[in-house]
């Protein structure tokens, strides 16, 4: 009877699911500017890069990223309140619809490999309504989806991106707003507990020399302390198909190989 009850009993194990590791991704944003930054590409781990358009190393960063089989985001540059210069390629509060999609457009056909976008600054764009009601209307055409850097807490972006049918993920923690290895640490422990607890946790950090360095030293740990690091596709749900967008180009065709 005794050896029945412990056959049972192991049956039982044998059938309940797995539990898996908690995931992070982290999306290093800025990508583009530096020749430098290409080295953070070059990390051996699935890192998720966000790169600015109309930048001098965007597209190389993007195909090189692409090549070895990383997620490529589109970091959209988006009007923030306080003004700062955000670069070519702006979306900007007083643009029309046609002209949203037009820069939307251009920006995606700078970077092909891009399966979806976050913003870059976007504290004043992503909290208006009709500016980012004609943002998700157009990455529902690409398939695309955003990830909302959440640089403003009247982000908009949830109710928009539900209206049209856009997955949307968000940021959970800046790595980096600090660059001290102490600073970089508290933040990275902050990542875990929030994957240990929820499953999943997005990081966004930017390619410093200091962020590059903690990330070197400190993602081969990962494993041991059962934690996973995926590409930001890795969190998508199931029903959403990853496509790149210059697989969806419209009318700009997706720049060729160099």
């Amino acid at each position: 009877m005794r050896l029945l009850r412990l056959l049972c009993l192991s049956l039982c194990c044998l059938s309940l699911p797995l539990l898996a590791s908690p995931r992070i991704a982290i999306i290093i944003d800025d990508i583009g500017y530096q020749r430098a930054d290409l080295k953070m590409v070059e990390l051996p781990h699935a890192l998720t890069y966000a790169v600015l358009p109309h930048t001098p190393y965007g597209r190389q960063a993007a195909r090189q990223a692409a090549q070895a089989k990383k997620d490529v985001m589109l970091h959209m540059p988006m009007e923030a309140s306080q003004q700062n210069a955000l670069g070519p390629g702006a979306l900007t509060r007083n643009m029309s619809r046609q002209q949203i999609h037009h820069t939307l457009q251009q920006a995606l056909a700078d970077i092909p490999y891009a399966i979806g976008i976050n913003n870059h600054m976007g504290s004043l764009f992503t909290a208006l309504e009709q500016p980012m009601d004609w943002t998700m209307e157009y990455l529902q055409q690409r398939r695309l989806f955003f990830v909302d850097s959440l640089t403003t807490p009247q982000s908009t972006a949830k109710k928009y991106a539900s209206q049209h049918g856009v997955t949307l993920l968000s940021r959970h923690v800046f790595l980096d707003n600090e660059l001290s290895e102490a600073a970089l640490e508290r933040q990275f422990k902050q990542l875990l507990q929030i994957a240990r607890r929820h499953q999943v946790a997005i990081a966004i950090g930017h390619p410093y020399p200091e962020t590059y360095r903690f990330l070197k030293r400190r993602l081969p740990q990962l494993q041991a302390e059962g934690i996973e690091l995926v590409g930001i596709s890795a969190l998508l749900p199931q029903e959403h198909q990853v496509i790149a967008a210059g697989v969806t180009a419209p009318a700009i065709a997706a720049p060729q190989e160099e």
